[in-house]
């Protein structure tokens, strides 16, 4: 039985931060001329983590909002196909915390908003299908961010790590040549 790793090593999102060893020969590298240069590049590839979780978490939150709706679709569906043919009464939410009474004449199609002002017909079955698969691609994406936010996590503490030991790395070699002198 193959194993699940569920710590990635790459990512096809987000690059990976390659983890500086070896300082000394990392500096001796002819595109790291400078102490600053390296340090500005590095700071950069943060920065540019930051920018990826940024849009990760919103889409996280989106995807959080998202769910308890499908969901509550999902179940007022179900509850029309267990009461097929006959009139349902429920309470309907017209904004947060206002709810109304309000009488379902029996039906066997809804309308889903799908948005982008798109609202369509489906038969009862369909709508199913079609919420439950929003359900799932929905979980899945949530899923997948929080996979993509524990590599970036990775990444993160590697630039952070790589930043400090460049950093000491040119305070020790700063002291070095005081003391030579």
């Amino acid at each position: 039985m193959e194993k699940d790793n569920s710590k990635q090593d790459s990512n096809p999102r987000i690059p990976s931060a390659i983890f500086v060893d070896d300082v000394d020969k990392f500096m001796e590298k002819s595109e790291n001329s400078s102490v600053e240069e390296v340090l500005k590049r590095l700071d950069e590839q943060h920065s540019k983590y930051k920018f990826f979780e940024y849009n990760l978490i919103t889409k996280r939150k989106r995807l959080q909002l998202q769910l308890p709706d499908l969901e509550n679709t999902l179940g007022m569906i179900k509850t029309m196909k267990l009461h097929k043919g006959q009139q349902l009464k429920t309470d309907f939410l017209l904004s947060d915390d206002v709810y109304t009474k309000a009488h379902i004449q029996a039906t066997d199609n809804v309308y889903l908003w799908l948005g982008a002002n798109v609202m369509l017909e489906y038969n009862l079955n369909d709508a199913t299908e079609l919420i439950s698969r929003n359900i799932q691609l929905a979980t899945d994406n949530m899923k997948q961010v929080d996979d993509d936010l524990d590599f970036l996590r990775d990444q993160f503490t590697t630039t952070e790590v790589n930043m400090a030991r460049v950093y000491n790395w040119d305070v020790k070699k700063r002291q070095a040549a005081k003391i030579k002198q």
